[in-house]
C-alpha cells in the first residue's frame, strides 16, 4: 500500500510518493529509523514512522529520547490489524536464537518464533517492501533449513525475496560486522544489492580523548594482553584488541563486532580500555546527535544489539531505488499460501501448527 503524498521523486510509472510510511519492528534504539531517514533524505523523500515496537524497556527509553515517541512493547500481543498501514516494514528480528554465541536453538527457541510476527503483519498489511536483518549464521543454521523455511514463508506470502550477507566494514564504519539482510517486494523489482566500497572512517576520528579512569582495564588485564601480543604485528595507528573464547588476542585498526552479551573486556582500545558509550555508537554509525539516555551497561547492550546504520542505509536506499522503477516480469511463479494468521498474535503452539520448522 502506497502512502498519499506529493509529487514522486522520479517521473515514471512506478515512482514513489514524497512521503513514505514505514514501521520499525524490534526497533532497539532506532538504527533502522536513522537509516531510513538518511536514505530518504538524499532522494528528496520523507520517511514517516507510523509504528515502532521493542520489548526492552531501556531501549524504549533511548528511542523515546531520540524520536519523541515510546515504542509499543511486546509485539506478540499486538494484533496485526492494529498496526497502521505502511509502505515498508523494517526489522532486525532478534538474533539470539540463531547466533553462534547463543545455544543455536533456532525455531525451538521462543525468540526465534518472533519472525512469525513479521509474517503475520506482512500478510495482513501487505506493504510494498520489507528489509530484515539477522546474524550471518542464520544462513547456515540447521544446514540452511532455517533460512530456507523463512524464504519459503516470505514467498508463500506473495513476496519476491532475496538475501545477502554484508559486512559493515565495507560501508564506512570501522567495525567488522557481518549480517544477513533479507529484502522482499510485493511486485518483482530490478533490485541490486549495494556494493559497498565506502572508505572506512579511521578509529582516530572516532575515539575520544581524555577518557575517564572508569573505562580502563585493570593493570593485570592490560599486562596479560601485552604478553599475548608481544610477538605479533604491531600498529602505529589506534587499534581495537579482541580476545576470543580460546584466549587468542588479535588487534586491528577497526573493531570486531560489538556484542551485547560479551565480557566487558572483550574489546579493548589499544589493549588498555573499554570503549565509551559514544565510541560504541560511532562504531555503529550513529550520529553524535544521538542522545544517550541510559547508563553504561544498558547503552553497551543497546549498541551491541543495534544495526550498523550506514550499511542499513545502503540497503534501504537500494530498496527505494528499486521501488522507484517499474515492476519487472517475475523470474518464477510464486505459490501463495494462506497461513491462517488472521492477523492475531500467535502462541508458540499455533505457530508450530501453522508454520512448522524444517525437520
Amino acid at each position: 500500500m502506497v502512502s498519499e503524498g506529493s509529487a514522486p521523486y522520479h517521473a515514471n510509472g512506478s515512482a514513489l510518493p514524497k512521503k513514505l510510511k514505514f514501521i520499525d519492528l524490534f526497533c532497539g534504539i532506532g538504527g533502522f529509523r536513522f537509516a531510513m531517514n538518511a536514505a530518504c533524505k538524499v532522494r528528496g523523500l520523507e520517511g514517516q514512522c507510523v509504528f515502532s515496537s521493542d520489548i526492552d524497556v531501556d531501549a524504549q527509553t533511548a528511542y523515546e529520547a531520540n524520536f519523541g515517541e515510546r515504542p509499543t512493547g511486546d509485539i506478540t500481543k499486538v494484533l496485526a490489524s492494529a498496526v497502521p498501514d505502511h509502505d515498508l516494514l523494517l526489522g532486525g528480528f532478534p538474533c539470539q536464537a540463531f547466533s553462534i554465541i547463543g545455544d543455536r536453538k533456532g525455531f525451538e527457541d521462543a525468540r526465534g518464533t518472533l519472525f512469525f510476527d513479521i509474517a503475520r503483519i506482512l500478510q495482513t498489511k501487505t506493504p510494498r517492501a520489507f528489509v530484515l536483518e539477522n546474524v550471518k549464521q542464520l544462513r547456515s543454521h540447521n544446514q540452511g533449513k532455517t533460512l530456507e523455511r523463512i524464504m519459503e514463508t516470505l514467498e508463500g506470502l506473495g513476496y519476491h525475496a532475496d538475501y545477502r550477507v554484508l559486512n559493515a566494514l565495507n560501508f564506512g564504519v570501522p567495525q567488522k560486522r557481518e549480517r544477513i539482510f533479507i529484502v522482499g517486494f510485493r511486485e518483482p523489482r530490478a533490485f541490486s544489492w549495494p556494493a559497498g566500497g565506502i572508505p572506512m572512517r579511521p578509529l582516530s576520528a572516532i575515539l575520544e580523548k581524555n577518557v575517564p579512569d572508569q573505562y580502563w582495564a585493570s593493570a593485570r588485564i592490560r599486562q596479560n594482553r601485552l604478553i599475548k601480543r608481544a610477538d605479533k604485528q604491531q600498529f602505529r595507528e589506534p587499534t581495537v584488541w579482541h580476545e576470543n573464547k580460546g584466549g587468542n588476542v588479535s588487534a586491528y585498526p577497526y573493531s570486531c563486532a560489538l556484542r551485547a552479551g560479551a565480557s566487558y573486556n572483550y574489546l579493548l582500545v589499544n589493549g588498555e580500555r573499554r570503549m565509551t558509550e559514544r565510541e560504541m555508537l560511532r562504531i555503529q554509525g550513529f550520529p553524535d546527535s544521538f542522545k544517550i539516555a541510559c547508563d553504561y551497561s544498558a547503552t553497551r547492550k543497546q549498541a551491541g544489539n543495534s544495526v550498523a546504520v550506514p550499511c542499513v542505509t545502503a540497503v534501504v536506499g537500494a530498496v527505494l531505488d528499486a521501488l522507484n522503477k517499474p515492476a519487472v516480469p517475475p523470474s518464477k511463479k510464486l505459490v501463495q499460501v494462506d497461513f491462517a494468521f488472521a492477523g492475531e498474535p500467535l502462541t508458540a503452539s499455533r505457530m508450530n501448527r501453522s508454520l512448522a520448522p524444517c525437520p
